[in-house]
């Protein structure tokens, strides 16, 4: 035992090293964030003289940004359950043959380049009229995070026992109404393994938001509001890096709440019977 904890320094050190650097970005950032523009030019690595005008520019500036960050990222992950969630009940429980086809066809789904969904979007939007609006861009962001969720919940809902579901169809109960009263309870940690996800894909896009939503006014993401800092002449570091420090928040308190549910949800359907 103790020859194991004496072996074992070295991996917990390269632990600590690789930790370190993963996460020396966030700290530069909050740093930056926290320092003044002669601090920030000359480069120093703490911030000397803490300020906090970096942090009120952002505020009064890209809150309306971050609000619209918030009802795209709820949007995609509502549209995103109530797509995913029947079809994947549909893939797990009624269709029999064909159903591996399609699983694999959401696999090539997820492979192919987010530029040439966002272009081909950018088209059928401009035929459409609704190009720089917030349906427009929910609805680009669930692409993304549908295959995903299709093929989390079906794998869970794969491994619900088949007892449940014939003591529904003994109760005379439809398939409706087994996905409703027995399935959608059951697949709770999975459910928001998937919105959660779906959100932070939406909250993170910059890509879509770029090419779909360009000149939405104050209805664009943070992801623009963020790229507002940067232009040909100047750069507005302190505020940029204050930005990302103020739309890293939303984020990371989501994944502290829905911690135990996320671990549960990724697990599910991994270990059968």
């Amino acid at each position: 035992m103790i020859g194991d904890r004496r072996s074992g320094w070295w991996k917990t050190t390269i632990g600590v090293i690789v930790t370190a650097v993963m996460l020396f970005p966030v700290y530069w950032m909050i740093n930056i964030s926290l320092s003044g523009n002669t601090a920030i030019r000359s480069g120093d690595w703490y911030p000397r003289q803490i300020t906090l005008t970096h942090f009120r520019v952002a505020l009064s500036q890209q809150l309306p940004y971050l609000g619209t960050s918030v009802l795209i990222g709820t949007g995609t992950a509502v549209v995103t359950l109530l797509v995913a969630a029947p079809a994947a009940y549909g893939l797990s429980r009624l269709i029999v043959r064909g159903n591996r086809t399609l699983m694999f066809l959401l696999i090539v789904a997820q492979m192919i380049p987010a530029v040439v969904v966002a272009l081909g979007y950018y088209q059928v939007y401009s035929d459409f009229d609704i190009l720089d609006t917030l349906p427009g861009l929910i609805v680009a962001d669930s692409t993304l995070a549908v295959p995903f969720g299709v093929m989390l919940l079906t794998a869970f809902m794969a491994g619900i026992p088949r007892e449940l579901f014939q003591a529904a169809q003994v109760d005379g109960a439809s398939h409706s109404r087994t996905f409703r009263s027995l399935v959608v309870p059951l697949s709770r940690n999975s459910a928001v393994t998937v919105a959660l996800f779906a959100f932070l894909w939406a909250w993170s896009d910059f890509l879509f938001a770029s090419t779909l939503n360009r000149d939405g006014g104050n209805l664009r993401p943070i992801t623009m509001g963020i790229y507002d800092y940067i232009g040909s002449q100047n750069q507005d570091w302190g505020s940029m890096m204050a930005t990302g420090v103020v739309a890293a928040v939303p984020p990371a308190l989501l994944l502290i709440i829905a911690q135990r549910y996320v671990t549960a949800g990724l697990t599910a359907g991994a270990i059968k019977d």
